[in-house]
């Protein structure tokens, strides 16, 4: 009984589990920081050509 006892204070103050678990958050959080900023800036970058492609002249002789 006193081994179950010991073993089972020993998982509650082991902080592998929720250091992980923190690891997990912190890189999905870094994921959709990184996927936001994708599609905005592909957006302006979208923007740019589209006014470049109108400003140039028409290739026709």
């Amino acid at each position: 009984m006193k081994a179950l006892m010991h073993r089972a204070k020993e998982f509650l103050v082991n902080e592998d589990g929720p250091t992980a678990t923190e690891y997990a958050v912190m890189l999905a959080l870094i994921i959709i920081v990184a996927l936001a900023a994708i599609t905005l800036l592909g957006q302006k970058v979208n923007t740019i050509f589209t006014n470049v492609e109108s400003s140039l002249p028409t290739g026709s002789p």
